[in-house]
């Protein structure tokens, strides 16, 4: 499982022109699920990414989590985590799970960040959409469930 996560003041969702989902200070989650991942990769990725120290203490120090400031996380899913470019010139998606395995995953991720007591949005599973990141910092991370990188 390969998520990027960026810190945000604000982001939001739209399908078709209209809004979908929007957050405030907290963090946004693009989530890509491989084709071998299971549930202990969603256990480690949730705890990893909801106790990663990316907000700033009053010494400007990144000291505390998005549980530590109450944030809120955007989650959207997004398969092409998955594009590998090393031959040609158009991504091959092999290494991404089925629709029905990633939707599967990713609804797991999204029920145990709530039940971690994260307010949580959701872009629309396999829907075209529209993001809007205020990204604050700029602070983007890269975590992979196989520690790849």
């Amino acid at each position: 499982m390969r998520v990027v996560v960026q810190r945000v003041k604000t982001s939001a969702v739209s399908v078709k022109g209209t809004i979908v989902a929007q957050i405030d200070k907290g963090l946004l989650v693009f989530l890509g699920v491989g084709a071998g991942d299971t549930k202990n990769d969603v256990d480690y990725l949730v705890r990893k990414i909801i106790n990663l120290r990316v907000f700033e203490d009053q010494n400007g120090k990144l000291n505390y989590s998005l549980q530590d400031i109450k944030g809120e996380m955007l989650v959207v899913s997004q398969f092409t985590l998955y594009g590998d470019c090393r031959k040609g010139r158009r991504p091959s998606f092999s290494g991404a799970a089925s629709l029905e395995k990633a939707d599967a995953l990713y609804q797991e991720f999204v029920q145990q960040v709530k039940s971690a007591g994260i307010k949580v949005a959701t872009g629309v599973f396999q829907a075209e959409m529209l993001v809007k990141i205020e990204n604050e910092g700029p602070l983007t991370l890269l975590l992979d469930s196989n520690k790849n990188f």
